[in-house]
């Protein structure tokens, strides 16, 4: 009886020890523990968060977190903005809601966590409200999700992933040059269909700008680039169709496929619009 009393204190002030030591907030991030609110479990505690992007995880979730999330800006844009979130795979313990002048909507059951799935909402739409649900055993659950703060037109959730890299009007095309989170000239090697997406290996020839790192060097003379693109399953890209320009944006570390027109395609639009003076920025196409 003595090993296992002293077993289950020793597992006692672990928790307490994570309950205490485990709790961090600067402007971007937020961690914390449910621990710390058991003798009031009724208390609603308020988060403010001011980074486009960052991460909360809420170990042994107890009562309830306000999540406010307020950008460093006072310009009239910052309420034009769209807040996504990606749940961990192994997040539990608690429901996700949108909490706007006391009103809440539900945005993320428990079970729905685990499918990974970015969700997104305009800023304006309120805070997010995160309630623990009851459990007798709380010491395995933890709630736990990325977020990032994006232009309204440009977020990826599971409604928008479907139109990205549906056909670019030139002036698309153009822009999509100009100011996409990545830009490169290149090849597929490969595809891989998955669950609600497709995922590109892909091999490039020309980088012109990326965001997040997501395409690596194999070093050498050649210089060429590798990485994995992902695109909705109806996008019309294939291997072995010759060189693409592939635009797009990174979100959460993954790069999603945008405007994605033959290399030839594009040179002309661009060559076009060089000779009208239209071009909104230079590229190198030599």
């Amino acid at each position: 009886m003595l090993p296992t009393f002293l077993a289950f204190l020793l597992e006692l002030l672990l928790l307490c020890g994570a309950a205490l030591s485990q709790y961090s907030s600067d402007q971007c991030s937020w961690r914390g523990s449910g621990l710390m609110h058991e003798t009031h479990m009724q208390d609603v505690e308020q988060v403010y968060l001011r980074c486009s992007q960052g991460a909360l995880e809420w170990l042994y979730p107890t009562g309830a977190i306000i999540i406010n999330l307020r950008p460093n800006t006072a310009s009239p844009a910052a309420r034009r903005l769209s807040v996504c979130i990606k749940p961990s795979r192994d997040s539990q313990g608690a429901n996700i809601y949108l909490d706007r002048a006391g009103e809440l909507r539900l945005l993320l059951r428990e079970q729905d966590q685990a499918l990974g799935r970015v969700h997104c909402f305009g800023i304006q739409e309120g805070a997010l409200f995160i309630e623990a649900i009851p459990h007798r055993d709380i010491s395995r659950r933890i709630t736990a999700f990325q977020y990032e703060l994006v232009n309204e037109r440009l977020r990826p959730d599971q409604d928008s992933l479907s139109a990205p890299c549906q056909p670019c009007s030139d002036q698309e095309l153009l822009l999509a040059a100009c100011a996409s989170d990545f830009v490169a000239r290149g090849s597929i090697l490969g595809m891989e269909e998955e669950v609600e997406q497709t995922s590109l290996t892909v091999t490039l020839s020309r980088l012109y700008r990326q965001k997040s790192q997501v395409f690596v060097s194999g070093g050498g003379r050649a210089r060429r680039w590798t990485g994995r693109v992902r695109m909705p399953p109806q996008c019309g890209v294939r291997p072995g169709e010759g060189e693409y320009l592939f635009t797009g944006t990174v979100r959460f570390g993954e790069a999603w496929l945008g405007c994605a027109p033959h290399y030839k395609d594009f040179l002309k639009v661009y060559t076009d619009a060089v000779e009208q003076g239209s071009n909104p920025c230079h590229i190198e196409t030599n």
